[in-house]
């Protein structure tokens, strides 16, 4: 099946591929039959119904056509493979020549991904933050583990740091009553933060059925953002008392006879997590330096696809909050301070996600990286997990749409990554050398079609996702 190519631009080709009418037979005979099945010519039997007839009755074009549209999609194919390309896109397709019982001849246009000369991962480089202290992490889980279990006592005194109290708030402006800032037996630990700002100050030593005024920015509601004056009485103050750091403790909150044995654990599993998090920097970081090394033409279109489908997977968290981006950017404290800043911001970081899949896709292509088994089913299972449904729900829901390849492409392409981290050099914030794993961070490479479209929405006061 002849074809040429010609190269538009660096990320578009035009294909010309000629179907001889020996290769079109069978789909020709294929539509008169369909045909014939199809409809009832008196004197005929269905399915019957002769080749000269249906011509006659119908037209011969119809009939071409539809062998045409059969045709295509192999012919193009074997094209795209005897030509080396790789589409980045569907085709525009255009019949350019049609001479009945000789040949056809089609154009089609694609995107396609550009050649690119990698740089030697070793000079990729990486600086990500110094761990965390680890004794101290872990004492701090074991704070917040028996703070969960701490029992209160109300008191007649004064209330301080760490108490918990119970209040009622009452919000105005000018004078006038904000129902939407107005509640009552809001229970509240002193210090702990996230309500108001101001709050900590103006209800600490005060003792039930004593009151304080302050003002304050709202962050939750049709109000956040906005300023208002706060009333605020204390109804009741308690005590509270952790339980002793013991092994009875250990035995209530854990699988463990001993504190001992708890806090090993624990320190496995903190020291585990960030070390993840080390990683997922380290990784972000060193992709970020190889798509800075490489400047490549991205197809305009398939840009402009993914710039929308982020454009509108934000517009919609932002409808399920019940937030405009304004409202948001009020509230937000590392967003753009505009709104068309921020939607700078979100189709920067579009080209830059789809320059990073892209470099990834080919580095894979270039080491033959393959997907086992039991990858796909390592990443069914860690889908599962993360939506809080079972591997076989995922696994249902892989098939019913279709995204075993795009599931496929995201194991490939983090297994890219994990050999890109393989040589590159990673640092502290110190400039000790950190050692990272031969395999990438799972499900960190790339943000795929998918994940787009199936994003959670945030909460009220949450930013919208970062695409």
């Amino acid at each position: 099946m002849p074809s040429t190519v010609e190269q538009l631009n660096p990320s578009r080709v035009k294909l010309t591929v000629e179907i001889p009418f020996s290769d079109l037979q069978p789909h020709l005979t294929k539509a008169y039959r369909d045909i014939a099945q199809s409809v009832t010519i008196p004197g005929f039997r269905k399915g019957k119904v002769p080749s000269a007839v249906i011509d006659q009755r119908f037209g011969r074009g119809v009939v071409l056509q539809e062998a045409i549209n059969a045709a295509l999609p192999t012919a193009y194919g074997a094209a795209v493979e005897a030509n080396k390309l790789i589409p980045l896109g569907d085709p525009e397709v255009e019949i350019t020549k049609l001479e009945d019982g000789d040949l056809v001849e089609f154009v089609a246009e694609v995107d396609v991904r550009p050649e690119l000369t990698l740089p030697a991962f070793d000079t990729l480089s990486a600086t990500v933050p110094v761990l965390a202290d680890l004794d101290a992490e872990v004492d701090n889980r074991i704070e917040v583990m028996r703070e969960r279990f701490a029992t209160t006592t109300e008191v007649d005194r004064a209330s301080a740091e760490g108490d918990v109290v119970t209040i009622d708030l009452a919000g105005t402006r000018d004078g006038e009553p904000l129902p939407d800032a107005t509640a009552e037996g809001i229970t509240y630990t002193i210090g702990s933060g996230g309500m108001l700002d101001g709050l900590d100050e103006a209800v600490t030593g005060l003792a039930a059925g004593e009151s304080a005024d302050f003002s304050s920015t709202l962050v939750g509601g049709p109000l956040a953002g906005e300023v208002a004056d706060i009333h605020v009485t204390v109804v009741k103050v308690s005590e509270q008392q952790l339980p002793e750091l013991d092994d009875e403790f250990a035995q209530l909150v854990s699988e463990f006879d001993t504190v001992e044995e708890m806090r090993a654990d624990l320190t496995r599993g903190v020291e585990q997590m960030l070390r993840a998090e080390q990683l997922n920097s380290a990784s972000d970081k060193v992709l970020e330096d190889l798509v800075g090394k490489i400047d490549f033409e991205l197809p305009a279109k398939l840009l402009a696809a993914e710039t929308e489908a982020r454009h509108g997977q934000i517009e919609d968290q932002l409808k399920r909050a019940g937030l405009t981006l304004e409202r948001y950017l009020e509230t937000a404290e590392d967003e753009a301070d505009t709104v068309e800043e921020f939607w700078a911001e979100v189709d920067s970081r579009a080209e830059q996600s789809l320059r990073a899949q892209i470099l990834l896709d080919t580095i894979a292509d270039q080491r033959e990286v393959g997907v086992e088994q039991q990858e796909l089913m390592d990443l069914i299972v860690r889908k599962a997990q993360a939506s809080g449904s079972t591997p076989e729900q995922e696994l249902q829901h892989m098939m019913e749409h279709d995204h075993m390849s795009a599931w496929m492409q995201e194991i490939r392409r983090n297994k890219a990554l994990g050999l890109i981290l393989a040589e590159a050099t990673v640092t502290d914030a110190d400039g000790a050398v950190v050692e990272v794993a031969t395999a990438a961070p799972e499900a960190e490479a790339d943000e795929d079609a998918e994940a787009s479209a199936e994003a959670e929405a945030p909460a009220e006061a949450e930013a919208p996702a970062k695409a």
